[in-house]
């Protein structure tokens, strides 16, 4: 029997809400219901969710993942193609439409608020801002709602000040939704302040559950000696996790993908640690985690529950079981 005397104490503040959002659990469950329904293979433009445990998973019953249409044999022309939850420019449909082929959007609903949102604006004649992080798919897919050129990018109020516009009198802008809820307010309070006509969108366009985790981390952060947030390189409202751990007072926070990441080093002499995941992060590895650290210390878990969430998508028509 293991000697728990023998291993240092290690106190776990669990962050909750943590890990996968209503969005990210819709789109997986669409590639699932398409390979249960049509077989193998499904092929999905672009990583579903970005999360390399997840592409795995998927690609292990039949999912192939491509980056751009054409990469799609002919011969497999009929199979259905899968768009990601990041959502895609418009050219992107347009060109499966083209090419007769069998698509399936799962973009998550709340980025398909901030696209409407977008088009909206501009059918107003008014020209959008769009705050977001460069070469992210969710910020090339809401840029590519409208023609070339039509989107103006920010990333940090510095950009604001040599931000040239048509019309100060006619613009509204749009944010990613995995931004930093803090570091977004204050481009917003830039823009605003550049220019006061300026419309903004009727809700918030960062969504609940980036919100949400970014609020768990706030509440745990001064109280641990390190936090830990489990999530892909690539995936920003993860990495959004980590500065705001080191923002609201916590001297080190790290991304780990999962248990194989853990540095013993860094975890000396941690007596609390925070733990949360981003939100297209699975509860597996949240477990895996825990479980492995807990092999070279004396773990006790505290859940730090800040809200409750309920949220839930549907997933397209052609999907739901029959008797639904």
């Amino acid at each position: 029997m293991e000697n728990k005397e023998n291993k240092p104490p290690l106190t776990i503040l669990l962050a909750s809400p943590r890990g996968f959002c209503a969005g990210v659990d819709r789109a997986i469950q669409i590639v699932e219901k398409a390979l249960e329904k049509y077989g193998a293979p499904v092929y999905v433009r672009h990583e579903i969710v970005h999360n390399k445990y997840v592409v795995d998973s998927l690609r292990q019953k039949g999912a192939v993942f491509v980056e751009e249409l054409d990469e799609i044999p002919t011969e497999h022309a009929a199979a259905p193609v899968i768009f990601s939850a990041h959502g895609v420019p418009k050219r992107v449909p347009e060109d499966a439409q083209k090419r007769e082929m069998f698509y399936i959007d799962a973009t998550c609903p709340l980025v398909s608020k901030v696209h409407k949102e977008a088009e909206k604006h501009s059918a107003a004649g008014r020209q959008v801002i769009l705050i977001g992080h460069a070469g992210h798919p969710e910020v090339e897919g809401t840029m590519g709602q409208l023609p070339d050129g039509a989107v103006l990018l920010v990333e940090t109020p510095e950009d604001v000040t040599g931000l040239e516009v048509k019309d100060p009198q006619n613009l509204a802008y749009c944010t990613q939704t995995t931004l930093s809820v803090d570091d977004t307010a204050d481009i917003v309070a830039a823009l605003q302040e550049k220019f006061p006509h300026m419309l903004g969108p009727h809700k918030e366009d960062i969504c609940y559950a980036t919100t949400n985790r970014q609020a768990a981390v706030k509440d745990i952060a001064g109280k641990c000696d390190a936090v830990l947030i489990i999530g892909a390189p690539n995936s920003s409202n993860s990495n959004r996790l980590v500065e705001v751990a080191t923002a609201y007072g916590c001297a080190k926070a790290m991304l780990v993908q999962g248990a194989q990441d853990l540095d013993w080093q860094w975890l000396e002499n941690v007596k609390n640690l925070g733990l949360s995941a981003g939100a297209s992060a699975p509860e597996v590895l949240v477990e895996e985690v825990i479980d492995t650290i807990a092999k070279r210390f004396n773990v006790s878990v505290e859940l730090q529950k800040l809200v409750e969430e309920n949220v839930v998508f549907n997933i397209p028509r052609i999907l739901r079981d029959e008797a639904a």
